[in-house]
């Protein structure tokens, strides 16, 4: 009787030691995400691009979420995600011209001869 309580007492360490060497699972911390900076390092984990603005929008319940536009080094366009604050995780997404980029209309003015 002690030699089988002996072998199942054997059995069960090496489980142990397995549960125990696993890694867990990122988890976000309790409640919504509350500030930009938290929502702006989701939406970059996602990307790979750089957030560049955050803001608070109403999303499809009491808590809400934000909207992050990102940079994207090396690539025409940039991204706009949705950040969901319950669930920590990116909502949508759509490309956007590169924010912060300078457009056509953002050169230096030129005044033209004979006009005001």
């Amino acid at each position: 009787m002690r030699a089988l309580t002996f072998g199942a007492a054997l059995a069960l360490v090496p489980a142990l030691v397995l549960s125990a060497g696993t890694p867990r699972s990122r988890k976000h911390s309790g409640g919504p995400v509350k500030t930009a900076g938290e929502a702006k390092s989701i939406a970059e984990r996602e990307t790979g691009g750089r957030a560049v603005s955050a803001r608070r929008i109403a999303l499809n319940g009491a808590s809400g979420g934000w909207e992050v536009d990102l940079r994207m080094p090396g690539e025409e366009r940039g991204w706009r995600c949705i950040i969901d604050s319950d669930t920590h995780m990116v909502h949508s997404k759509a490309r956007i011209d590169q924010p912060g980029a300078k457009g056509k209309a953002d050169g230096a003015v030129r005044m033209v001869k004979g006009s005001r």
